[in-house]
């Protein structure tokens, strides 16, 4: 299986599956020198981690993060560092009712079809715990580039949206509440939904907004390699990632030229930011901000007819613990793919000019 690496200088490659002994990873890439805040990994791996609230799944793992290289005496040494978070809350036989039956929206099907074997304890390498490397990756990324603020934070649930600019918003509220809203407001109608949602054996979508501050000019590579594209492809990477928008989005696509563009400022600055940060592909200074789109939970506690291995009609119902939406512990993720794009790009732009 490809596709378990990410990123060209600073690079996360990633193994294990959702109900094995140990999910891990390999940084490669990381500049030496850099302190380690190992209270704020640990900060970033509870925020993802299952059962911190009522309305997410609950299974129970810590979550603690083991560290075999790279790190000494608290500082990298530039040497790839490993690291691994053992599974300790695997209940597989809550999966037994599916190992010959495909779930609907899941990755059941096509991964059996392609390599003719698949682990079907909570979906294997498809799993969303896969995701727990990359907030150990993101984390570290964060602290490369201790400059940069990125506070990502639930906009929607179902059509619940906020209805502010992020301006107006209070990022020291995020985690305030389970929902990770910093409108206390919607936080509480978000919260309300999503319970209900779980009573009905159902699951709901939502958006995570991202804004990344204090980015500096000239990040990002013109045609292929594009600072928004390589976001575009982290958060689409996401498990259950439906959608990606950056500054205007698809409401850029409504309005003129004459009412887009972002006029300067005598110091390089824009008067507006439609652009969302990056203009060519390359950062210019402004705040980055983007929305990602994530799909209902596509295990509902609801019956629904479905095919097994031989292509016969079957009846099937989700078990066990699962989360009726995903978006209150997507934000860590969101904000740690975008720390791993921009950690990249950093290292990428110092090879730019001398």
């Amino acid at each position: 299986m490809s596709g378990n690496t990410f990123g060209k200088l600073f690079k996360l490659t990633t193994f294990g599956e959702s109900h094995g002994k140990a999910l891990g990873g390999i940084i490669d890439g990381c500049p030496a020198g850099i302190t380690i805040d190992f209270d704020a990994i640990e900060n970033e791996m509870n925020r993802r981690k299952p059962g911190q609230s009522a309305i997410v799944t609950q299974r129970k793992e810590p979550d603690s993060v083991e560290f075999y290289s790279g790190i000494f005496e608290g500082k990298t040494t530039g040497v790839p560092i490993g690291f691994a978070i053992h599974n300790t809350n695997q209940k597989s036989h809550d999966y037994s009712h599916i190992k010959d039956n495909y779930r609907p929206s899941h990755a059941d099907y096509v991964f059996d079809k392609k390599y003719g074997h698949r682990d079907y304890r909570g979906g294997g390498r498809s799993s969303a715990r896969e995701t727990a490397c990359r907030v150990v990756g993101g984390a570290i990324a964060k602290q490369l580039l201790s400059d940069i603020k990125i506070n990502a934070f639930v906009s929607s649930v179902g059509d619940i949206f906020i209805d502010k600019p992020y301006q107006e918003l209070d990022f020291s509220k995020i985690e305030s509440n389970p929902v990770r809203c910093p409108d206390p407001v919607f936080a509480e109608k978000m919260e309300a939904r999503i319970k209900q949602i779980r009573k009905e054996g159902d699951t709901i979508g939502g958006t995570v907004t991202c804004v990344i501050q204090n980015v500096p000019v000239g990040l990002g590579e013109p045609v292929f390699d594009k600072l928004h594209a390589d976001l575009g492809k982290a958060m689409l990477s996401i498990n259950a990632v439906k959608g990606f928008e950056i500054g205007s989005g698809f409401c850029g696509a409504k309005m003129k030229g004459s009412e887009h563009n972002d006029l300067f400022n005598a110091d390089g600055t824009t008067k507006t930011n439609l652009s969302g940060g990056i203009q060519g592909g390359i950062s210019n200074g402004m705040d980055i901000y983007f929305r990602v789109a994530f799909k209902p939970v596509a295990t509902i506690m609801q019956e629904q007819e479905t095919i097994d291995k031989n292509g016969n009609m079957v009846k099937i119902m989700g078990k066990g613990r699962h989360d009726p939406c995903v978006v209150p512990r997507a934000v860590p993720i969101v904000e740690a793919m975008a720390a791993l794009v921009l950690a990249d790009n950093y290292l990428i732009n110092r090879t730019n000019r001398v």
